[in-house]
């Protein structure tokens, strides 16, 4: 295999598989990517136990092949090289790279080392990559970190009869988008993908524009532009969490999205471990915040706003509060409660697609 690329390109499509290639073993098949030419087009694949990610570019090709080269070594060679062209000519088990008067030569990883992903076939539909992007940030946060907690750490899809839905949760939070009019999967099938494959196909999506996806029976495929991922379902088993949803909330608060996020933000200033909670009180015409942490200080700030209820108060990890508000794109949260010791529904005052439960913190 023999080409010539343009530096930034070439270091752009490593860079996409690598971050599949990243989450592997330490070996070098295991976290390396497979590069294959085929005439001017050149494929970069990387892949792990939960997701591959395979991009598409053009390049000058002198000679068809492949091989498994260290993703993050020659990634962070390529971008080190000088601006310009780069030139990559690998056989047998070495790969050189050259560009301006520099040059290396890297060992290979034996091809039999690099597991491919299954190839799925059938018909994909297509979705708003725009509107998917926004869901998945808005959910994705959600799941938990936990891999003794299997289904906690994916994302459910579910079709629901209006649309798709996607929930995540780590049993403190729960974030919910509904998707109107979006037809991923078969009526009345879910699945759980992981949270880490979601997040990155986030991270890759571009603004306007359609994004193609393909479920099968244990993968689903996500096609943009030249960029192809394919992640692991993970499984149906999701927990109950229409449950968490009481009939009605009695009480109400709005209060303008942006000041009210900077605020929590300054209380989390004291709280750079996250051990202390942002303490907040509700007010007919005000919400208090306040914060303390023993031997660092204490702060207070109160903002303008409308509720409507007893008055009450209640304490929150101050980065979930954050988390939950940052995923409303109105101009003013709504944040109802039944009980001050139970969980809290944030959302936007004109629109219940997103959903963001987040339980109270006990303090003494």
């Amino acid at each position: 295999m023999r080409f010539r690329a343009e530096r930034d390109a070439l270091a752009d499509a490593l860079g996409i598989a690598t971050r599949a290639a990243a989450r592997s073993g330490p070996s070098l098949g295991s976290g390396g990517v497979r590069l294959d030419l085929h005439g001017g087009d050149l494929v970069a694949l990387g892949t792990d136990a939960e997701m591959s990610l395979e991009v598409s570019l053009v390049v000058e090709g002198a000679r068809d092949g492949g091989g498994v080269v260290p993703g993050r070594l020659v990634l962070d060679l390529v971008r080190a090289l000088p601006g310009g062209v780069v030139h990559l000519d690998a056989e047998g088990d070495e790969v050189h790279l050259s560009g301006g008067r520099s040059s290396f030569t890297v060992r290979c990883a034996p091809e039999a080392e690099f597991a491919r992903p299954p190839v799925l076939s059938g018909e994909a539909v297509q979705v708003d990559a725009a509107a998917f992007a926004g869901a998945l940030r808005q959910v994705v946060r959600a799941a938990s970190t936990d891999a003794l907690r299997a289904s906690l750490t994916g994302v459910l899809l579910a079709a629901e009869p209006t649309g798709i839905r996607l929930v995540a949760t780590d049993s403190y939070r729960l974030s919910l988008r509904d998707l109107p009019g979006a037809t991923l999967l078969e009526e009345g099938r879910q699945v759980v993908l992981p949270a880490h494959a979601l997040a990155e196909l986030a991270r890759l999506l571009p603004g306007p524009g359609a994004l193609d996806v393909l479920v099968g029976e244990r993968e689903a495929l996500f096609s943009v532009g030249k960029v192809r991922l394919l992640s692991r379902i993970i499984g149906s088993d999701f927990p109950n969490y229409q449950a968490l949803f009481p009939p009605q909330y009695p009480n109400r608060l709005v209060v303008a999205k942006e000041p009210f996020l900077e605020a929590v933000r300054r209380m989390r200033l004291l709280n750079r471990d996250q051990a202390t909670p942002v303490r907040v009180s509700l007010h007919e015409d005000r919400v208090e915040l306040a914060a303390s942490a023993v031997d660092v200080g204490q702060g207070a700030e109160d903002l303008d706003a409308r509720y409507e209820g007893e008055e009450a108060a209640m304490a929150f990890n101050p980065t979930f509060l954050i988390e939950g508000v940052e995923g409303v794109t109105g101009d003013e949260v709504l944040i109802e409660l039944s009980d001050p010791s139970k969980a809290v529904l944030i959302r936007d005052v004109s629109s219940v697609d997103y959903r963001y439960i987040l339980m109270p913190v006990r303090v003494p």
